[in-house]
């Protein structure tokens, strides 16, 4: 029977019954377990359409929440049981399982998370995020191999974490705050895994933000996050199965001293470890070709400014900016409005880019490293991000302010303008030195008047 016809069907069985009925129909079907495995991409899909239906009936019920439970199993490939007392799910792999303890009305009263080889403990009592926790845990496990395997592969996370939370606390000093963490810190603001929430880094927050946190005291605002875990590969890495940061204290050099990578505290996996961003980052190839040793493969190079523009339409513009664009309108506060020409360069070594949204790598001493080159890299990109909106066509040209931003070379740009006594242009060279430092060059025509503005001043107004 073709589906135009079911349907057809369907809706003259039901078109006579009130909505009450229907309504206790999908409650009945939503309170009878679905006993058989999801083999086919029939299943599939009618686990995805209860799952659904589930979560819009909020489930309120004992049944509800363990059919809920069960079904989110399922779609993320593991077993679910239910205790003989009906109060209690177990939901089960070969690698870890998790216990979610109910009460008779459905409420979670807690969830216990044990690992290969560890004692269960309480994890979690976030319910409405229980199926993507459960897809990083399974995540966590995605290593080829049998169980032995995929538990040395659980081991160096470990391992790792334990590392890089050392040296977060080694450089941390108790009256620091989170921003200073964020934008200084060897490992920037480090939040440890809970259950199957991966760690996560917070590297950078930008000016406006800062400025945000201070004007709005108690309202967080979060910056450039990255997560850590650790990911199949099709050639063997050698990854620490032990902690290696020696004792806790720095060497000579301010940089944390680790123990050498011996057969004994190591083993070769077929995985290494990834910094992963929730965004994908728009790098020069100059930043990429920094972070040695590490191979980031799969990227397609552009012009570094066009990846920018871009990545900050999407996140600023819900709807389809696909087109391109490279004028902008910005209005600032007691100021005429501003249009940006933003110039995309060509693809030259050092001015062209990629998207990179992990970065592998092998060793825990790695990582401040590859912090840095980050920061500096988004600190770039956010003062060309501030010369995009999503206002790319005006209506009043009254007061209007023109600017061209163009690459100059490596992390330095320039910005043409016409000289406000004069029909000359004018140009600001900026250069971003690192993320916490900024230089800045006023060049004018030698015939032009001079303007209240020297090189510090533009620096400091720049940076801030």
């Amino acid at each position: 029977i073709s589906t135009n016809a079911l349907m057809d069907q369907l809706h003259l069985k039901y078109q006579q019954k009130p909505w009450t009925e229907t309504l206790k129909l999908v409650h009945f079907c939503m309170d009878k377990p679905l006993r058989r495995p999801a083999g086919s991409p029939s299943d599939s899909l009618l686990l995805s359409c209860m799952e659904k239906i589930q979560r819009t009936l909020n489930a309120k019920s004992l049944f509800s929440v363990l059919n809920r439970l069960e079904s989110l199993s399922k779609q993320k490939g593991l077993s679910a049981h239910i205790s003989p007392t009906g109060t209690s799910c177990y939901i089960t792999s070969t690698m870890f399982y998790i216990e979610v303890q109910l009460e008779k009305d459905g409420k979670v009263m807690d969830v216990k998370l044990a690992h290969f080889g560890e004692a269960p403990v309480v994890k979690m009592k976030n319910y409405d995020a229980f199926g993507k926790i459960l897809e990083d845990l399974s995540n966590l496990y995605q290593i080829p191999g049998n169980s032995e395997v995929k538990a040395k592969g659980y081991l160096a996370l470990q391992a790792l974490e334990k590392d890089l939370y050392s040296m977060f606390l080694l450089y941390r000093t108790q009256d620091v705050n989170r921003v200073t963490e964020v934008l200084h810190g060897k490992v920037g603001h480090l939040v440890p895994r809970t259950g199957g929430t991966p760690m996560n880094i917070e590297f950078y927050i930008s000016p406006y933000q800062v400025l945000d946190e201070e004007l709005n005291p108690g309202s967080q605002v979060f910056g450039t996050k990255a997560v850590v875990t650790v990911e199949a590969t099709d050639v063997l890495h050698k990854l620490p199965l032990s902690p290696l940061l020696v004792d806790s204290q720095t060497g000579k050099d301010g940089n944390p001293g680790f123990l050498p990578l011996t057969e004994e505290l190591s083993m070769d996996l077929p995985a290494f470890f990834v910094l992963k961003f929730h965004q994908p980052i728009p790098m020069s190839s100059s930043s990429i070709e920094q972070i040695q040793r590490i191979q980031i493969t799969g990227l397609k190079l552009a012009p570094l400014y066009e990846l920018i523009v871009q990545s900050t339409l999407q996140e600023k513009c819900s709807e389809d900016l696909s087109t391109h664009k490279s004028c902008f309108f910005v209005s600032l506060p007691d100021c005429p409005k501003h249009c940006y020409f933003i110039n995309w360069g060509s693809e030259k070594s050092d001015l062209a880019g990629a998207l990179v949204s992990k970065i592998p790598f092998s060793h825990p001493k790695c990582v401040p490293g590859v912090i840095e080159i980050l920061r500096h890299q988004v600190a770039y990109n956010t003062l060309i991000s501030s010369c995009v909106s999503e206002k790319h066509i005006n209506e009043d040209d009254s007061e209007q302010l023109y600017f061209e931003v163009l690459p100059h070379k490596n992390t330095s740009f320039s910005v043409f303008f016409l000289h406000p006594v004069e029909d000359n242009l004018a140009c600001v060279i900026i250069d971003v030195i690192t993320s916490r430092e900024v230089q800045c060059h006023l060049h004018l025509n030698p015939q032009d008047p001079t303007l209240n503005s020297s090189d510090d001043f533009i620096a400091r107004a720049v940076k801030r």
